[in-house]
């Protein structure tokens, strides 16, 4: 099991510690309870600081998790936890425009001045391509940076680790091949005039067999430190109760805090006469994001590249099905009809794109390893987007994505030509290949 550390850690007291301050003011906030009033760039900082906290006594839970159950099981729900910010966020924008759907029979603009229609899904898609096209490059960076110092200390990396590479395990075929089916279905939705609820039950249904693909995976011996080696060193109740607990605390500081995460970064840069728009789609999933890249980078340090990619790879699956799937759903219970949330143009043109990085991200994953190429490619293309996005017209920007669509669409079917057996090996495996086969083998390059 690895290092079992004898006496208590110290690390999970200071962890709470540093995220009680931002946990009780966010809480207090929607209770009611007296508390001071924070202007914009403290609130980001003390609630930001929370999540920090938060992240990691999610990574320490996820670890300790896997004495119990597989590690895909446990990845998959770090990852749900992890990516609850999102949730929240998309949420809140998405309960509003049905309410103003409900009152008018369409979406109109809201109080602040702006569509909720359109901020729900502005701030999803930019959500995911931030952890695309910003996560996984970074995931590589701190990767290679954990690998070159070991190396250079006379030491060796883990099989998953290298410098300019990360692998992932075999069995992570199911994460890959899910967000493969997602991604295809996902395609026909710039096609649309509205998010549906029969496009929940697409989206809903992939996630289910996604889950279920994973509770066939084995339980193996985690190779433990720290924190996490304690808490999975004890006898199985009170371990089970350790992780439980770190979980439902993590997970309820995490919600305490995200939303008004959010609103300080988005309030901050209102001050700076940013459009409000470009702050939901771009600044708040910086708060959204912020727990599961800041897990991902732990592990990455930690020398568990695999588990590092794994986890955005999974949010990513998690963002892709059940929180698409989810928000027609609240849309309809808000507004109390079975019309989905309308799509305009520009929402149209921003899941195009959207969907295109996440063929493409399937395409680069293909052979279960990032390289040094592909982190750049996904990087540099997010970044051009971005930076049009504030910088350009809007009609020019629409232009570009349309453009930047057909990249990412050439690159995606080049790179599965290219790498068509192994395209079909990842299929067999991530769909019919029992789990416990696939674990018995070690991350390598394919």
């Amino acid at each position: 099991m690895g290092e079992d550390a004898g006496r208590f850690p110290v690390q999970i007291p200071v962890a709470l510690m540093v995220a009680l301050p931002g946990a009780y003011l966010g809480a207090a906030g929607y209770l009611g309870l007296p508390h001071p009033t924070l202007s914009p760039p403290l609130a980001a900082l003390i609630f930001g600081i929370a999540i920090v906290g938060a992240a990691f006594l999610l990574s320490w839970a996820a670890e300790a998790a896997q004495v119990d159950i597989s590690a895909g099981a446990a990845i998959a729900l770090l990852a749900l936890l992890a990516v609850l910010p999102e949730y929240a966020v998309d949420f809140v924008f998405t309960f509003q425009a049905g309410q103003i759907y409900a009152e008018h029979g369409m979406c109109v603009p809201g109080p602040g001045g702006a569509d909720p229609c359109s901020l729900a899904l502005a701030n999803m898609t930019g959500a995911n391509r931030i952890l695309v096209g910003v996560g996984w490059p970074l995931v590589l960076l701190v990767a290679s940076i954990a690998a070159w110092r070991v190396r250079r200390g006379g030491g060796q990396a883990s099989a998953s680790t290298h410098v300019g590479r990360v692998d992932l395990a075999p069995v992570m075929s199911a994460e890959v091949v899910f967000l493969g089916i997602a991604t295809l279905y996902s395609l026909t939705l710039p096609l649309r005039t509205s998010l549906t609820l029969v496009d929940a039950g697409v989206f809903v249904a992939i996630f289910a067999g996604y889950v279920w693909r994973l509770s066939t995976a084995p339980v193996t011996e985690p190779d433990l430190a720290g924190a996490a080696a304690w808490i999975g060193g004890k006898p199985r109740k009170p371990r089970r109760w350790w992780v439980l607990t770190l979980f439902a605390v993590a997970g309820l500081f995490i919600l305490a805090t995200a939303e008004h995460f959010a609103q300080g970064l988005v309030d901050t840069g209102s001050r700076l006469g940013i459009d409000q728009f470009l702050l939901v789609q771009w600044v708040a999933p910086l708060a959204s994001e912020s727990p599961e890249l800041i897990v991902a980078c732990l592990y990455a340090l930690r020398l568990k590249a695999s588990d590092s990619l794994g986890t955005l790879l999974s949010s990513k699956v998690n963002q892709w099905t059940l929180l698409v799937g989810t928000i027609p759903i609240v849309f309809a219970l808000s507004a109390t009809t079975l019309d989905g949330l309308p799509l305009d143009t520009n929402q149209r043109y921003e899941l195009l794109i959207t969907a295109a990085q996440s063929l493409f991200a399937v395409s680069v994953l293909i052979n279960l390893g990032l390289t040094v190429s592909g982190a750049v490619t996904l990087f540099v293309l997010f970044a051009v987007q971005f930076t049009a996005s504030i910088t350009l017209p809007a009609e020019v920007n629409r232009t570009l994505i349309l453009v930047l669509s057909g990249v990412y669409a050439l690159l995606a079917i080049g790179q599965l030509v290219r790498r068509r057996r192994w395209t079909a090996r990842v299929v067999r495996d991530g769909l019919l290949t029992p789990l416990a086969e696939l674990d018995e083998e070690p991350a390598q390059r394919h």
